[in-house]
């Protein structure tokens, strides 16, 4: 993978729920996502030289994406703030230029909203897995 923008990452919202249109959130100024896989521990007192030893394939595996910035439009505020309030878990894409398409069903889990007094006002999301979540080379 070359070098990339870090605004090139984008966030994007399946809107309306099942119709695989993807809108992207825009206004993120940073973004983080986190793939996770939880191990299981196997290890007994027959372990060779009691090293520990894991279970291939069977722990749970979650993403979660972090992102901060500000809302340039009314439609982007208004769709997130609605799938937080209704706890919807729905489809969301990240796009990651020259890695590739992490998608899959995820739920807002933190939401927040704050600003200084001689600055904008922003906002903070937190998004956790809620099912499968697929990868797509670019």
């Amino acid at each position: 993978m070359t070098m990339q923008r870090g605004k090139d990452i984008l966030l994007k919202l399946e809107d309306p729920a099942g119709s695989s249109t993807f809108v992207s959130m825009a206004g993120l100024r940073a973004r983080t996502i986190s793939l996770n896989a939880k191990t299981v521990d196997t290890t007994n007192a027959d372990s060779v030289g009691a090293w520990r030893e894991l279970l291939p394939g069977s722990g749970v595996k979650s993403l979660s994406v972090s992102g901060s910035g500000v809302f340039t439009d009314t439609a982007a505020d208004v769709a997130i703030r609605s799938v937080f309030f209704a706890q919807e878990a729905r489809r969301w894409q990240l796009v990651i230029p020259a890695f590739g398409i992490l998608d899959g069903v995820m739920q807002i889990a933190a939401l927040e909203y704050a600003g200084d007094f001689d600055g904008e006002a922003v906002y903070s999301l937190t998004l956790a897995s809620a099912g499968n979540i697929s990868f797509t080379p670019i």
